[in-house]
């Protein structure tokens, strides 16, 4: 061992190593991520400077292709870096569904939902597809674009729940906008689909609207 300083651009994982990932700060974890900075510009000073640029790390993230390599210091090799980390998260929040475990609360959904839909620049409707014991048969995206203008079809989303034989749903959506208050558009669509999905007696047992860190359930608010 030497007395030498850890060099400014390595104390991030210096700090890491000693105290956890949840003792940085959003700068110091994309520093670590992103390993080097360009010509004249170290990775801390780059890092502080793309948080700024896109609004926090969650813009960055989940920033499109061409926004993402747009910017100096960027480029496609980091891109498909972010998105490849970004998949990982997402099937980590997903093991326990993939292997057959039930969803038993309300907060077991938030999770899910949130891995899956928390990120999307778009609005995109889904479904989580339940058996009887509520463990997860399929979740799929059903529509894409802005809800209010989408075509949600009742009948398509009815067919895909016999297709799949699941005894309830659970339905989710995000808005890009981070705000997960439901509208009354939301509300109402809710309970068309559980008006016709009851006819083939199958359960609607929620909808959930997911927003930037937060996901709210109808069925909590005594909206459906």
């Amino acid at each position: 061992m030497t007395n030498t300083p850890w060099p400014v651009d390595e104390r991030p994982r210096e700090r890491l190593l000693a105290h956890g990932a949840g003792s940085l700060s959003d700068a110091e974890l994309l520093a670590i991520f992103l390993r080097t900075g360009t010509a004249g510009q170290p990775v801390m000073e780059l890092s502080r400077y793309l948080i700024e640029q896109f609004g926090g790390l969650r813009s960055l993230m989940t920033a499109s292709r061409g926004s993402f390599c747009g910017v100096k210091g960027l480029g496609t090799a980091k891109y498909a870096q972010v998105q490849a980390a970004m998949e990982m998260a997402r099937r980590v929040m997903d093991e326990p569904l993939r292997q057959g475990d039930p969803l038993r609360s309300p907060e077991d959904t938030r999770s899910y939902l949130r891995s899956r839909l928390g990120t999307f620049p778009h609005e995109v409707f889904a479904g989580l597809f339940l058996d009887n014991r509520h463990r997860v048969i399929r979740y799929q995206e059903l529509f894409r674009g802005t809800i209010d203008g989408a075509a949600v079809y009742p009948r398509e989303v009815v067919r895909s729940a016999l297709e799949y034989n699941a005894a309830a749903v659970i339905f989710a959506h995000n808005h890009p906008s981070g705000v997960a208050e439901p509208s009354q558009s939301d509300i109402s669509l809710t309970r068309r689909l559980k008006e016709a999905l009851g006819l083939v007696d199958i359960r609607v047992l929620d909808h959930m609207v997911v927003g930037h860190g937060e996901v709210i359930s109808l069925a909590e608010r005594g909206l459906m």
